[in-house]
Formats: C-alpha cells, structure tokens, sequence
C-alpha cells in the first residue's frame, strides 16, 4: 500500500487551507484498507472524505486516509420500497442524482449537500425537514485495529441532531466503506413544508411534486443562500442550531420578541443559529480572507488565503457574542484540527 509523503490538503478540504499531512493514503477497497493497518498501529489517523465538515488549523503529523470505495447497486426490492448500497467514497450529491433519476425517494431534500456519502451517517447529515436517520437502513465498516468488517443498523449509530457513535465513542476506530439506504420505489411521501421548499415549487408553477421536483428546488434554494466551495472556501452550515428550555426562550423573546424558534420536544425549542448570528450582526462581516459569507450568517468563508486559525479565531468571536448577547452557546458543526 502506498503512502504519499508531505501532502498538501489544500485540494482535499472545501475551506481550502492549505496544510500538508505527512503522510497519505488513497484507499479504493477493503484488501488495500486491509493491507494498509499495520502502517496505521502506534500512528495518528484521519479519515477524509469530501472534506466539506473539516477545518485544519494546523499541519497533521500522521496518515490521513482518503475514502474512495465506489460502487451504486440496489440490494433488495419490495413492492414499494428499494434498498440501495452505496460506496462510501462516491459524492453525495451525486448519489442523491442517481436516486432521483431511478425514481427512488427519501434522499430529494438533501440535494446538493456537499462532501460524500460515507461521512452521511458520521453527521446525520440534515436539511429542509429531513435527516439521513429518515431513511437510513445500515452501514458496514472496517475495524482500523482488528481488520474485522462490522455492520451498524439504524439503532446502533445513535443518531442525533448532526450526531451519531461515530462522532462520538467510536470517533477514528472505523472506516465505513458503504451505506444501505431504504428509499421508496413509488407512493413517495414529500416532504415540502419546511423552509422555502413550497414556495419555490409554486414559483417554479409546480402544483403536483414530483422528485425531481422537489430536488430542484432545494437546489435552487442553496444556490441562491449557499456559496460554492469550488468558489469560495467553506464547509457549509459552521454551527449547530442551538436546543434550550422553553423557560431560556421566554427570557430571549422579552429582548428579542422576533427570535426565531421551533419545537424539540420535551419542553425545549430549537433556536435558529443563522438568525442569531445575523442579529448580531455579523451576516457579511470580514476580517482579511476570513468572513461570514453576505447571504446566510451560518456559513464561514475563506476568501482565498485565510488560514485555519483566522476561520477558528473568527467562530470563537460568534461565540463569544452570541453568548454575551442571548445567553445561548453556540457549537460548532464542523470538525477542527
């Protein structure tokens, strides 16, 4: 297995900073992930995938491994219901197209999310009223110190609000090399209500959804908030929305009666981050390379040559503020290292 020295990760992260990594491996299937773990013991690893939900502020002193199992193929089929296996390493957005080309739903409201469908599970990925939990069947993954192939059903990923036991007690212990997804074959069930979604279908003079439909308005929605990382540096959605009590938002609304809030369940409500940012006036703020991007206050920018720090000291300052401002603490969504 051959491992690239002194890499740089500029190309390989959507913020593109430019960090190098001592040492890189591209891994295309399980013999050459296989043959790769011994390299790995008593060495500090990272698994990469689309970088679009990482930010370097630093060189990395270790093996960085490039996911790039590939493959699309439907495992199972039932009358109304198909079961679709996924490479790990194929682009997101892609496999979201294939989807929709077949006729195949669950996936539309998360057209265009950048990164690959391996990191999906890891973040429970999430947009317009849909999360990968919704339709998710099961993942299998390569042991990084055993060797041994396990597969995870929808229970034991734990998934959360951008959670799962990937982000968490089993953080860099796996390598997932594909991901079952359990999608509709007909009666597709539409999920329009949330955000603009409605409204852009009736813009666009649609009064039936069809997938197809729906996909291209969510497209057009993050290409009008959203910019491109092939344009400008970014990792998407920077931070969390925040969850508070009912009894925190009471005291927010008495300052902010605007705040915008939406219900979680057990007595608490989800505070639209992006919102809270905006009033605090740092939608399109910029300090150098590093800014808030002028269209969605949830999104940091690279403007060419920023360093992962400049990104990392800018967030630290929304924190701050928002913190000082409405008592709510921010948590980022992106990785940092």
């Amino acid at each position: 297995m051959e491992i690239q020295h002194a890499v740089s990760l500029k190309s390989y992260n959507t913020f593109g900073i430019d960090v190098k990594a001592e040492g890189l491996a591209v891994i295309t299937s399980v013999a050459a992930a296989t043959e790769l773990l011994p390299q790995l013991r008593n060495t500090q690893t990272l698994i990469l995938g689309g970088g679009s939900n990482l930010l370097f502020t630093k060189d990395f002193p270790g093996i960085i491994i490039l996911n790039q199992f590939k493959g699309i193929e439907v495992t199972e089929e039932t009358e109304n219901h198909c079961l679709v296996k996924c490479g790990a390493g194929e682009n997101w957005h892609s496999f979201v197209m294939t989807c929709v080309e077949r006729n195949l739903g669950g996936l539309e409201n998360l057209s265009l999310i950048p990164g690959n469908v391996g990191a999906s599970p890891m973040q429970n990925i999430g947009a317009y009223g849909v999360e990968i939990k919704d339709c998710f069947h099961s993942l299998e993954a390569l042991h990084l110190e055993t060797g041994r192939i396990d597969m995870f059903d929808n229970a034991a990923c734990k998934f959360g609000y951008r959670e799962s036991i990937f982000k968490n007690e089993l953080k860099g212990l796996y390598l997932i090399t594909s991901v079952a997804f359990k999608l509709s074959s007909r009666n597709h069930a539409y999920n329009i209500k949330y955000g603009a979604i409605a409204e852009e279908l009736a813009k666009q003079g649609i009064t039936e959804p069809t997938l197809r439909a729906v996909s291209n308005a969510v497209i057009a929605i993050r290409k009008s908030k959203l910019p491109d990382p092939a344009v400008i540096g970014n990792a998407g959605s920077f931070f969390k929305n925040p969850v508070i009590t009912q009894a925190q938002l009471v005291g927010i609304i008495e300052k902010y009666p605007d705040v915008v809030n939406y219900p979680a369940g057990d007595n608490k409500v989800k505070l639209a981050a992006g919102w809270l940012i905006e009033k605090a006036g740092w939608k399109g703020f910029r300090k150098d390379d590093a800014g808030v991007h002028v269209n969605q206050a949830l999104v940091l920018v690279n403007y060419g040559n920023a360093s992962g720090s400049e990104i990392w000291a800018l967030s630290q300052a929304i924190v701050d503020d928002i913190a000082e401002k409405f008592g709510v603490p921010l948590e980022r969504e992106v990785n940092i290292w």
